[in-house]
């Protein structure tokens, strides 16, 4: 079989579905390849490169639709590129089905089968195709790199000769893919990070990643992320005036603000609005990712970057991975090749398209002349759900009180009855055991119990640098056993050998494990 890319006929869209690297994997799954002339050429890939990598290069797309058995694609078809899919071709795209119900119908009609990027199952083992993520992510960082293009300063802050610059304050609303993205780039940047969303379960991962998390004071606890897929949910009214008020407080802090707030088949919330853009300082910029389902700013411009009356530079611009063309293409053919693979699980270059299999059934829009689209639930979630945490009961202070009080008898009993033992123990000897031993053994005693006081009270992580300095200093009994070993008596020497072997495993053993312990905070 023949996978064909066409060229893509979307205005100002730069990437592309092959390249020549994914093109080498696909021939290896036993396809031949095709695509359109100069269809990688704005995304810096030549047809010269193509045909290097053993590519067919066809002068024009109604060639290379006729001539392929599967056609992969970027952006969703045109109504006059789905007119050419033909009876069991199989077109693998973004296609939104969620609102293209005349191109389902279109390519039902006509027998084809459409695998769309966008429906890939968020579950484990479908990441590798997960195009949305590829994209998104892509997205995030373009977000920062543009806001930095339309912001007058640096982002991090600095001390010169010539004056202070203090770091910029950056944020992102929205903590998914393209949000964490941002995040990472805007923080590696030397920005003051904050980030806000709606999933309680995204805070560790903005914290990890160096940036504050924005938390709400409000009771209502949000939908866990893997009830949706891993996508935040419609929230509350009460919610989300909440949120409002909370990002009414931060707009003239802050310099630049990234949006990146979307639900799955909805138009984008508005989040941004025009108070708060009146609010912030001259200068700052909002870079809305959300532009292409309508914003979450309310002054977006799909498209276009505005400048508001008190200087708020705003960028509505739809088409951030395809400013990254070369990225962004070999992050989607990876994709799409993936996909590939397990549709062609034998490698002899047909298609075995299973229906069976969660990640392929919930792709699939139109198989076999019938639209299956919306597909069912994958059998495994997408995401692990959070088990709830359990609350420690609240005590009342008599209860702590009572609490203490017990601890403290439980504590002295256990004292008082160790010693009462210990005197016994020495009294006992000492009814027995001559004076000169009596004196040594008494400052062995005191020797142990200071010693295990010292050690007890030392926190669990410093016990192996600790030990291994007390081995190294205390095996000085080293030389009390040479002493002995001249002594007359056999047993004497036999138990001073004994102790110089030991010491001295004490003594190589501890500057040892000390030397290993230091080595760890070297940096090289």
């Amino acid at each position: 079989m023949k996978i064909g890319a066409p060229k893509e006929t979307f205005e100002g869209e730069n990437r592309v579905a092959m390249t020549p690297d994914s093109a080498l994997q696909l021939q290896k799954l036993g396809y031949e390849c095709a695509i359109e002339a100069g269809a990688g050429k704005a995304a810096g890939f030549a047809d010269a490169l193509y045909k290097d990598a053993g590519v067919e290069v066809l002068k024009s797309a109604a060639a290379l639709w006729k001539a392929s058995d599967i056609v992969v694609k970027v952006r969703q078809p045109s109504a006059a590129e789905t007119k050419r899919l033909t009876q069991g071709q199989t077109l693998i795209s973004f296609f939104n089905p969620a609102a293209n119900a005349d191109g389902m119908e279109a390519a039902r009609a006509q027998g084809a089968n459409v695998i769309a990027m966008e429906m890939v199952p968020r579950i484990s083992r479908a990441q590798k195709m997960d195009a949305l993520s590829s994209m998104a992510n892509i997205a995030g960082y373009r977000a920062v790199i543009e806001a930095g293009n339309n912001f007058g300063r640096f982002f991090t802050g600095q001390i010169t000769a010539a004056g202070k610059v203090p770091p910029a304050k950056v944020l992102v609303v929205g903590a998914g893919v393209a949000g964490l993205a941002a995040i990472g780039t805007a923080t590696s940047l030397g920005a003051i990070t904050y980030a806000f969303d709606v999933r309680p379960e995204v805070a560790e991962q903005v914290e990890s990643m160096g940036a504050q998390f924005v938390f709400l004071d409000f009771e209502e606890a949000q939908a866990d992320g893997a009830a949706t897929g891993g996508y935040a949910a419609v929230s509350s009214p009460e919610f989300r005036e909440a949120q409002l008020a909370k990002f009414r407080e931060l707009a003239p802090e802050m310099d630049i603000v990234i949006t990146t707030a979307l639900i799955p088949n909805r138009e984008a919330p508005e989040l941004w609005t025009e108070d708060m853009v009146a609010a912030m300082k001259p200068g700052s910029v909002i870079i809305d990712l959300a532009a292409e389902k309508g914003g979450n700013c309310k002054l977006t411009v799909p498209d276009e970057k505005i400048v508001t009356k008190n200087g708020v530079t705003i960028v509505g611009y739809t088409d951030f991975p395809s400013r990254m063309a070369a990225q962004a293409s070999t992050l989607y053919s990876t994709n799409i090749r993936h996909m590939l693979t397990d549709l062609t699980p034998e490698k002899d270059g047909k298609i075995n398209h299973n229906m069976e299999d969660d990640v392929i059934r919930g792709a699939t829009v139109t198989f076999e002349k019938e639209i299956t689209f919306p597909p069912p639930p994958p059998k495994i979630a997408a995401i692990a759900a959070q088990k709830p945490k359990e609350v420690a009961p609240q005590l009342t202070p008599e209860e702590k009180r009572a609490a203490e009080v017990a601890a403290f008898k439980a504590q002295t009993k256990q004292q008082v009855t160790l010693l009462a033992v210990g005197a016994a123990v020495l009294l006992g000897v000492g009814l027995v055991a001559p004076a000169s031993f009596m004196q040594h053994f008494i400052v062995f005693v005191l020797a142990v119990f200071v010693g295990f006081q010292v050690i007890w009270g030392v926190a669990h992580s410093l016990h192996t640098p600790l030990m291994a300095v007390t081995n190294a200093i205390s095996s000085i009994i080293i030389l009390g056993a040479l002493m002995q070993i001249g002594s007359g008596s056999f047993i004497v020497i036999l138990l001073a050998a004994v102790s110089v072997f030991m010491a001295g495993i004490n003594i190589f053993g501890g500057f040892l494990v000390t030397r290993r312990m230091l080595a760890m905070f070297q940096k090289s």
